[in-house]
């Protein structure tokens, strides 16, 4: 069984940035358009449930103004960090369907119910899908010295010995994305996972050398290789990311059933109108059709997701719950 210490509620696994880099991006949008409003007058509260400078907080502080300019009606970011996601998450599971509150958040929402005792909401039935509305790409990266040129290789090297690798916490999609490699190698051989609190310690110890591996989002893993102090041995996409076409995916380095990213979705409480989400998708897709937000969600290494609609984030929440249960079952996690 896997039980360390419990991760940090920081950042998720998501990364992070600076806070002057966070402020210059935004807190809330400012004055609201003359536009009609949603379903009632006042401001609508978008719930991010983790600190503020992660990815999830980040996007979520980029789209208030274009939601806010569809609405007709103030768009303000509330950060509700705790227990790792799950407060946040639960004070949008019980507010009104009346689309005053809602949440952006990333794919630990799906995972929490398995690594939890007790998880106060039901990632299927609890929440209204909005839209998918971005991916970041995952990268399996080890320490220059570690004699793996290819993930075969890691995946050879766990199977003689113990390999050391970290992640920014348990049960982030980092360490879940690890422990799916390791169970497709035959035998299964023991990898010893490091958890940190939060992505930074993790990578300066990888950096180090005092782990082997990590799992790292492309965009901080790319600076790390072109400086020689990481080398790269697959991406979790299904393709090659053309940031990093050197890159072999996963599926080409026999490990097909290890695709793995992040992604960030917009929902609702249960029973949300639907006439709302459909306004709220359709304004959202025209902000991440934009040249300038592109640009602004690749400095941040996110991509705008290739299935916006509010069913496409319906059934890829009902899957991810149910592989990630299996996965986390299989190799014995838990948070608490």
């Amino acid at each position: 069984m896997v039980r360390v210490e419990p991760r940090s509620d920081g950042d998720g696994g998501m990364g992070a940035v600076t806070r002057r880099r966070m402020l210059a991006l935004g807190g809330a949008a400012a004055l609201p358009s003359a536009r009609r409003g949603a379903a009632q007058d006042g401001p609508v509260t978008i719930i991010v449930p983790f600190t503020p400078g992660t990815g999830m907080d980040i996007l979520a502080r980029l789209a208030a103004p274009a939601l806010q300019e569809a609405l007709g009606q103030p768009v303000v970011v509330e950060n509700r960090p705790g227990a790792s996601g799950n407060i946040g998450t639960q004070a949008v599971a019980r507010a009104a369907p009346d689309g005053r509150t809602l949440m952006l958040t990333a794919n630990t929402f799906v995972m929490n119910p398995r690594l939890f005792r007790q998880v106060p909401y039901d990632p299927v039935a609890g929440f209204t899908p909005i839209i998918h509305l971005t991916d970041g790409e995952l990268v399996f990266a080890v320490h220059p010295a570690v004699p793996a040129m290819t993930l075969r290789d890691l995946a050879a090297l766990a199977a003689r010995e113990t390999v050391n690798y970290a992640s920014p916490g348990i049960g982030t999609p980092q360490h879940l994305a690890m422990e799916l490699f390791r169970l497709e190698i035959p035998g299964r051989p023991a990898m010893n996972h490091v958890p940190y609190r939060g992505s930074a310690p993790a990578v300066q110890d990888l950096l180090a050398g005092r782990v082997a591996a990590m799992v790292l989002p492309l965009h901080t893993a790319l600076p790390l290789a072109a400086d020689g102090r990481v080398r790269l041995l697959a991406i979790g996409s299904p393709a090659r990311s053309p940031t990093a076409p050197a890159v072999p995916t996963t599926a080409e380095a026999d490990s097909p059933g290890v695709v793995v990213n992040l992604w960030y979705g917009l929902f609702g409480p249960a029973g949300l109108p639907s006439a709302l989400v459909a306004r709220l998708n359709a304004a959202l897709r025209a902000w991440l059709a934009r040249p300038a937000t592109r640009q602004q969600l690749q400095a941040q290494g996110m991509a705008p997701a290739a299935d916006t609609s509010s069913t496409a984030l319906a059934a890829m929440v009902a899957r991810d719950a149910a592989r990630w249960a299996g996965v986390i079952e299989a190799a014995g996690i838990t948070a608490d």
